[in-house]
């Protein structure tokens, strides 16, 4: 057995406290000659009684780890790293060897073994941002916004993924679209609201398809503010109220989101092989966002609505024009004839004003009064020109431009006075 060795400091209680025992000292004596708290001079005196000196020793010997990294578990890791999850971060990776290999270590075991093995660089300590503090209720507001990303790794074009997050309980929905439009965020919201029910605030940023950006100005039928944007008026019609925000910072969970995502969705679709985003919508819908609820979702109370009975949440979630009906009963919409049809009494509709609901995936509806109205696209007689004439209006085109003089403003015209006035008043 090894000879125990003492610091100065035990030898010293160890001195202090025979006295005490001894009755040279009072024990309130001795805590106040060591330093010490009159409680654990009581206990130091008890550890010195039953075991002596050594139970004064403040080293304990050091106990042997709960697992041992054998070199072939070692090997097994940096394979597997270089192989299969060579960009994967360290968290990541360590979700991946418990799933998929069975490997339990813990993250700063796994990490220092990256480092030693030059597999991962450490980054600096970021400064930490107090955040604002969660919804104490699911439902009470949910956070959208989107991201242009590079998704699939095979596909040069970056495409939008579009994303819903409940800032309460985590719950995230989201799908990609080649384009950030009207219809695609609305395609979001109503296949959120199917899931959950329905929310009482949205929380988004100023975007054209959130928030009307066009006012007055010089522009000849330009109203002072304009009418409310299509997804407003969709909010509007099942009374969810739309909140905007300044700054993305103000928006920080679902940004936060993203950049988990662009981390770890990318390298999942590399592991999945897929290669074409119809693909990667069905894993997202199938597979990830149920796996990313299950693991990140919290528990929390709901404030979430049911739907009303009867409502048809494809007709609130379209896009909505008015127009009116011509005198033989057709109306046109984005450079389309359309003939309306009779039916439920109504012989015709000429002159009156009908809805016209586009819906994702370009189909549309025509609704008069509420009602769905039958329709058929017809043929612009119009616009079916022969070869020849579209030539010869072409070269009539050609000839008037070359006939057409550069146009001058008149003496007299108010920019020519404004230039003049300017012009005197320079000194």
């Amino acid at each position: 057995m090894g000879k125990a060795l003492f610091s100065e400091v035990e030898l010293k209680r160890y001195k202090i406290l025979s006295d005490a025992l001894s009755g040279k000292l009072t024990f309130k004596e001795a805590s106040l000659a060591l330093g010490l708290s009159y409680r654990h001079t009581l206990r130091l005196k008890e550890k010195l009684k039953n075991l002596g000196l050594i139970g004064l020793q403040r080293t304990k010997p050091k106990k042997p780890p709960n697992l041992k990294i054998t070199p072939e578990l070692r090997n097994t890791i940096i394979s597997l790293r270089q192989k299969y999850y060579f960009d994967f971060n360290v968290l990541h990776f360590r979700d991946k060897l418990i799933e998929n290999h069975g490997i339990t270590l813990s993250y700063e075991s796994l990490r220092k073994l990256l480092i030693e093995e030059r597999l991962h660089e450490p980054r600096r300590k970021r400064r930490v941002y107090r955040r604002r503090r969660r919804m104490p209720k699911a439902g009470m507001l949910v956070q959208m916004d989107s991201s242009l990303h590079r998704w699939i790794e095979d596909i040069p074009e970056s495409w939008w993924l579009v994303a819903m997050k409940d800032d309460s309980d985590g719950y995230v929905y989201g799908k990609f679209f080649p384009a950030d439009t009207t219809l695609a965020n609305m395609e979001v919201i109503k296949e959120y609201i199917k899931r959950r029910g329905l929310f009482e605030v949205l929380y988004v940023d100023k975007a054209s398809h959130f928030k009307t950006t066009r006012h007055g100005g010089l522009h000849y039928k330009v109203s002072v503010e304009q009418k409310e944007t299509q997804i407003q008026r969709a909010l509007r019609e099942l009374n969810i109220s739309i909140v905007y925000a300044n700054s993305p910072q103000a928006k920080g969970r679902i940004e936060r989101l993203f950049g988990f995502l662009q981390d770890r969705l990318i390298k999942e679709l590399r592991l999945k092989k897929i290669k074409d985003y119809e693909s990667a919508n069905k894993f997202l819908e199938e597979e990830f966002w149920p796996w990313y609820n299950n693991r990140y979702m919290l528990q929390t109370e709901s404030v979430y609505r049911e739907l009303p009975e009867g409502l048809n949440l494809d007709l609130v979630f379209s896009v909505k024009q008015i127009r009116k009906v011509n005198r033989d009963n057709t109306i046109r919409y984005k450079g389309r004839l359309y003939q309306l049809l009779g039916g439920r009494g109504i012989s015709t509709l000429s002159d009156k004003e009908v809805e016209v609901c586009e819906q994702v995936e370009g189909k549309i509806k025509i609704l008069y009064r509420g009602s769905e109205v039958q329709f058929e696209e017809i043929m612009d007689e119009k616009k079916v020109l022969d070869e020849e004439e579209i030539l010869s209006r072409r070269a009539n085109m050609s000839e008037y431009r070359v006939k057409k003089e550069k146009w001058r403003p008149s003496p007299q015209h108010p920019w020519r006075k404004i230039f003049k006035l300017k012009k005197k008043m320079t000194p």
